[in-house]
């Protein structure tokens, strides 16, 4: 009878410690979740770290712990929980989480894997969604990288940008800048709950010299009537510098106000300047709300019209552009959202009018290289009568991976700035100055793609010249060459509704004639596929190869593995993780250093996954790997990008048997999971 009475008062007790410990945990989340509705990314990152690190596995917790990575700009880490949330919950994961991932692994310039990703963002959305139909439409944004690359010289100033946060420069007049910034506050207590940082004042620099970007003087407070003990930012002046329109935190008269769950949201607020100089009247707009944000101003040329970004009812995404009629004694027509041609179900943010009527403003709803990029279009008056306007991506070097946006420009100079947050940096966000070297072009592209085979055997032909051209008298371009890749395949770039005469070519093979007239419609896709005759007797030609680099005493050739060459132990993976680990990163130290004594070497990084999980999946995990592999050799060696491409094969290229259903030791496994550096050029 005792032994009975013990066995249940022990699992009573038992029973009590699981209640308590899983109480324990659930009070943790709730405060955790707390922290995280209240926008203190910080603390609630902390909190659900120690959970995870606990073994605390939901997809609650995976969801919210890589939003606070995603909502600080800290994408690079935010990719590990958008990945753990993706392949722990892959039917239950929403369509918005599959967005943001992607964004986050264009971060990391893994843009296979985020393609993949929006395969199933679209699947599951379809024409249903802005973001959806523009990826399906736009599947040629890697050429952002490269198309206005020579458009624009960058320079960071240092001068201006601190070791913090700078952002939101606006033109006060030629010689002089305002921006945000938290400068001077080091030693403030007063903090910023979002991400930790100060709170943000504005502050003026004297950019007299602003041509050559040789900033000497330093910055100073803005204004102690404008400036308070929380935020200031994103300010824009009228012509003639007499009122200015400018974002603050929801305090007035000393008092912060919040919303009905106790946040402190965004609102525009007006100054005038007196005849002292000092600013007097600051008074906030009437469309403002404590129920929702609006911020970053920005005036017409005409002075007639205010835009600004807000989340306000209506909004089509997380925040949407707006305008309003500026009319007599402070008053205001209602706020008019902008549209589906502007907006999207993601950000839409930080516009700025220029004095020609261009709008420029940031987004990571449209297609992009990743988190916020800046675009362009041309003309305010095509919004304002309600016609369908497609926003223009203005690309590298303004437009990367990171965060770009607040991007102002001076038409007449030619000079701007804009702010971001790239590697590059000081900061966690900082300035740049650019001066603009040629005019954008507005024209209307379609995109023209084939296989270019062999009429007999029907196997395709690599290396096929193909000469485009055009006898449109209006074509800016009237001639362009391609040429077809290993697989036979040509892509090419060309106007809208224009007809083309196509001749290929490819030695040992009659030359062949086609044509083509483009439709009258942005992005569309036309496939020309073209069967050459081979010649009779094909001239060969001999080429001579260069003399072959001697490492470890190895001549080595194109096509060698170079980890064989320096007996590199294999660079293994954790299994379904990417992240490069300490042992794999001795190795890759070692061809760093190869790298660096032989500059012309250019290598293939080709990353490899064991059977286990979907074919699909193991794809994008080998994706990755061979990404972050490619990474760690750039940011860590420094060798430039143009030397390196990767390619994820998945299970494609097994190194034993054990392929799907086939049983094996976790060893045997372990052996497929690799890293190989094939040599591509000597």
């Amino acid at each position: 009878m005792m032994k009975i009475l013990n066995k249940i008062i022990a699992c009573c007790v038992l029973c009590i410690v699981l209640i308590q410990s899983t109480n324990a945990q659930q009070s943790k989340i709730d405060k955790a979740n707390l922290y995280f509705d209240n926008f203190a990314y910080i603390d609630a990152k902390e909190l659900y770290l120690k959970l995870v690190k606990k073994g605390h596995r939901s997809e609650e917790v995976f969801r919210k712990l890589a939003d606070c990575y995603y909502y600080n700009a800290e994408l690079k880490d935010a990719v590990d929980w958008y990945e753990e949330l993706y392949t722990s919950y892959p039917e239950t994961t929403s369509p918005e989480y599959l967005f943001r991932y992607s964004q986050c692994l264009k971060n990391i310039e893994d843009y296979q894997t985020s393609d993949l990703v929006m395969d199933d963002f679209y699947k599951r959305v379809g024409g249903n969604e802005e973001r959806g139909k523009l990826y399906n439409q736009y599947r040629d944004y890697l050429d952002l990288k490269t198309k206005n690359l020579d458009h624009f010289n960058l320079f960071n100033l240092s001068v201006i940008n601190t070791d913090g946060i700078d952002f939101a420069p606006s033109f006060y007049n030629d010689t002089t800048l305002v921006y945000s910034s938290f400068r001077g506050m080091a030693a403030s207590k007063v903090v910023h709950e979002w991400n930790d940082d100060n709170f943000l004042d504005l502050y003026s620099v004297d950019i007299s010299n602003a041509q050559n970007f040789d900033f000497t003087s330093k910055p100073k407070r803005f204004s102690k009537n404008i400036n308070t003990k929380l935020h200031e930012s994103s300010s824009v002046f009228t012509k003639d510098r007499s009122t200015v329109y400018f974002t603050r935190n929801n305090y007035n008269k000393g008092t912060i106000h919040k919303d009905s769950e106790g946040t402190t949201r965004l609102k525009l607020y007006k100054a005038d300047l007196d005849s002292s100089g000092n600013w007097t009247n600051v008074r906030e707009l009437p469309f403002n709300s404590d129920n929702y944000s609006v911020a970053h101003p920005a005036l017409s040329n005409d002075g007639k019209q205010l835009f600004f970004a807000s989340d306000m009812p209506g909004t089509y995404g997380f925040s949407d552009l707006y305008v309003v009629d500026i009319l007599d004694n402070d008053s205001y027509s209602t706020p008019r959202n902008l549209g589906p041609s502007i907006n999207t179900e993601s950000r839409e943010t930080f516009p700025f009018i220029s004095k020609s009527g261009k709008l420029y403003f940031s987004s990571d709803g449209h297609v992009g290289l990743g988190g916020l990029d800046v675009f362009l279009v041309n003309s305010i008056a095509d919004i304002s009568s309600e016609q369908t306007v497609k926003p223009y991506n203005l690309g590298a070097p303004i437009n990367g991976s990171f965060d770009d946006f607040s991007f102002i420009v001076d038409e007449d100079r030619k000079l701007g700035f804009f702010s971001s947050n790239r590697s590059m940096g000081k900061g966690a966000d900082d300035i740049y100055g650019f001066r603009q070297l040629k005019e954008f072009d507005f024209s209307c592209y379609t995109f023209l793609e084939g296989v270019i085979t062999d009429a007999k055997t029907s196997e395709t032909i690599p290396g096929a010249q193909l000469v485009i051209t055009t006898t449109k008298e209006d074509a800016k371009v009237k001639e362009r060459e391609e040429e077809s890749d290993f697989n036979g395949k040509y892509t090419s770039k060309i106007y809208c509704d224009t007809p083309y005469e196509i001749v290929v070519s490819k030695e040992g093979y009659q030359s062949k004639k086609v044509y083509l007239k483009t439709f009258n419609e942005e992005g569309k896709l036309h496939i020309k596929d073209v069967a050459l005759m081979p010649v009779p007797k094909p001239v060969v030609v001999e080429r001579v190869a260069p003399p072959a680099p001697i490492i470890n005493n190895v001549a080595v050739q194109l096509g060698d593995n170079l980890a064989e060459v320096l007996n590199l132990n294999p660079i293994y993976f954790d299994k379904d993780k990417s992240f490069i680990r300490p042992d794999a990163e001795i190795e890759l130290r070692k061809v760093i250093e190869v790298m660096e004594k032989y500059p012309s070497l250019s290598i293939d990084i080709r990353s490899h996954t064991d059977s286990r999980a979907s074919t699909k999946y193991n794809l994008a995990l080998s994706s990755r790997r061979a990404a972050r592999t490619r990474m760690y050799l750039i940011e860590h060696g420094g060798i430039s990008p143009y030397r390196l491409t990767k390619r994820g094969y998945g299970e494609e290229q097994l190194l034993n048997e054990c392929s799907d259903g086939i049983e094996c030791f976790e060893e045997q496994h372990q052996l497929n999971r690799r890293s190989e550096f094939i040599i591509v050029k000597q």
